[in-house]
């Protein structure tokens, strides 16, 4: 099995490690360089170096991604909109590099076991943080849509008002949305309006078993579980994962998004669907990073492709 390097570039930290044979090495971190695109870049460059001989890279960025250009269409957190970073990366390092969005990395991720097999051959993954990102797997490939950029999924509108046709646009995210009404920011504020510090304080508080906290909880649960109810009907999936900041809260999250799930699925679909909090925690992206370059690399020596 091939040597390939996986590089989680996040808004505070870059993440990278080796994969070989299945196993992921050292995970090693340091602070983004923010200051420019070019500072960025030799980054990681230097933090690729660093982790020795490779046949490919693979990174997932927190960004929209063109993955057929490997490079950021938008991208707010990191410096790297509109940069061809699979190809500056790919001379200046010699060898294959690929890129995506993080979270489809991170569904990639939680595609496979340890060993790096496939577990699942269908996938939809949400991240729960800040914001929320979505991933998809089929076939134990990332699922990229016709603009290579897909999948949104903290942008599909679950919850707008229908009375008046589609509501306002607002910019994103836009009203309705999972983004909106299912984020960390959205958890913060419902644990403002009990009394609450924030998000923290009220999976702190559920943990404890306060009424506030675990009504908080539910609400962003059940929330949640009506986009789950989506994906199943929509693709009916081996896997749905949850990860992200929020995930921490496990099945006080989860079991409300479960049965909100169940209730609102068509019957005969999810017979055979498992709905679970992510594994990987915070070495998903990495990892998925790695096994990106390495399915890609794999796929394109089936298929007869030429390198990126």
């Amino acid at each position: 099995m091939a040597r390939v390097i996986g590089v989680d570039v996040g808004g505070t930290k870059v993440a990278v490690a080796p994969l070989e044979d299945g196993v992921l090495g050292d995970v090693h971190t340091r602070p983004t360089e923010k200051s420019s695109p070019d500072a960025l870049v030799d980054q990681l460059v230097d933090a690729i170096e660093q982790c020795g001989p490779a046949d490919a890279v693979g990174l997932g960025i927190p960004s929209v991604i063109d993955a057929a250009r490997g490079m950021a269409m938008s991208s707010v957190n990191i410096p790297l909109q509109h940069v061809p970073l699979r190809d500056i990366l790919g001379k200046r390092l010699n060898i294959a590099v690929h890129v995506d969005n993080d979270a489809s990395v991170a569904a990639l991720a939680e595609a496979h076991d340890e060993t790096g097999t496939v577990i699942a051959d269908s996938l939809v993954m949400y991240t729960v943080g800040t914001g929320v990102g979505g991933g998809l797997v089929f076939g134990g490939r990332i699922y990229r849509g016709a603009t290579s950029s897909a999948a949104e999924l903290g942008h599909t509108i679950v919850f707008a008002d229908p009375s008046g046709g589609a509501p306002q646009p607002e910019g994103f995210p836009q009203p309705g949305s999972l983004e909106r009404h299912a984020a960390g920011r959205a958890l913060d504020a419902l644990a403002a309006e009990r009394g609450l510090t924030d998000g923290r304080g009220a999976v702190a508080a559920a943990e404890r078993g306060d009424g506030a906290g675990l009504e908080c909880l539910q609400i962003v649960g059940e929330r949640l579980g009506l986009a789950i109810a989506n994906a199943i009907n929509t693709f009916d999936p081996e896997l749905v994962v949850v990860g992200g900041g929020v995930s921490a809260a496990g099945e006080l999250l989860l079991a409300p998004a479960r049965r909100v799930a169940q209730e609102f699925t068509m019957k005969g679909l999810g017979s055979k669907t498992e709905i679970r909090i992510a594994r990987y925690g915070p070495d998903a992206g990495v990892r998925g990073a790695a096994l990106l370059a390495l399915t890609e690399e794999m796929g394109r020596a089936v298929e007869g492709r030429p390198g990126p």
